[in-house]
């Protein structure tokens, strides 16, 4: 019976040894998170500083703060502030995006390649110690989240993007249209767009060579480099040949 009643000693302690760790644990899983100070940022003021518990945790720009109705004492989970620390991430990416689609047209695999390329970690160097540290790359789902509202706002067009390369290649440079449509190709624009595009600019490759000869004559008075040059852009030997005939 001694040993009866020892082994059930035993067992109890264990039993309350477990309970008070579990609640222990449930006790830190329920613990909230306070908002104690929301600073407009400095570098960027279009954004906001959110301090948790006394501490910098994340910035939202101010659209984010007054949708997501972020106030100083507000309480949150801890699921809620990483899904607040992800809709941080997604308007820090979708402002470099946007500033990216403005600097001139950009086709989707160009945006996408630009984006992706952001998920990668990066060694960066410290200006005031001089020591490297390595910055993580965002999430994928940021990448996602933000390809998808830029095609929502129609910044991502392939057609539009298509005309303005077409158009811009014909007021700069001049090329043929063996070359365009490589590079059209290259930047991920189907070859139906293609082909609608180029059938739509009326332009044909006797007089783009014609007009990229009397642009490039001064530049190259050694015709073997002419030849070359327009070779580069795309165009054969006879159309050349032609071409040169002609001056």
């Amino acid at each position: 019976m001694a040993l009866e009643n020892f082994n059930s000693n035993e067992i109890n302690q264990k039993v309350k040894k477990n309970s008070f760790r579990k609640n222990k644990e449930s006790l830190f899983e329920d613990d909230f998170f306070i908002i104690t100070d929301i600073k407009q940022a400095v570098k960027n003021q279009n954004r906001a500083n959110i301090f948790i518990n006394g501490k910098y945790r994340f910035s939202l720009d101010i659209f984010q703060l007054a949708q997501l109705n972020i106030k100083v004492g507000s309480k949150f989970s801890k699921a809620e502030i990483e899904n607040l620390e992800q809709q941080s991430e997604f308007g820090k990416l979708y402002a470099l995006a946007l500033n990216y689609c403005l600097m001139r047209p950009h086709s989707k695999k160009e945006i996408s390649d630009y984006l992706w390329r952001k998920t990668l970690n990066r060694k960066l160097k410290n200006r005031k110690t001089g020591e490297f540290y390595e910055k993580k790359g965002v999430s994928k789902i940021s990448v996602e989240q933000v390809l998808s509202r830029l095609i929502e706002k129609k910044y991502i067009d392939d057609e539009k993007f298509a005309k303005f390369w077409v158009e811009n290649r014909n007021q700069r440079k001049g090329s043929s249209i063996k070359k365009l449509k490589s590079e059209l190709f290259s930047k991920g624009v189907s070859s139906d767009i293609i082909k609608q595009v180029l059938s739509e600019s009326n332009r044909n490759d006797e007089d783009e060579i014609q007009k990229i000869i009397a642009k490039k004559a001064k530049r190259y008075t050694d015709e073997q480099k002419l030849i070359a040059y327009l070779a580069r852009q795309g165009f054969s030997f006879d159309e050349i040949k032609k071409a040169i005939s002609k001056e």
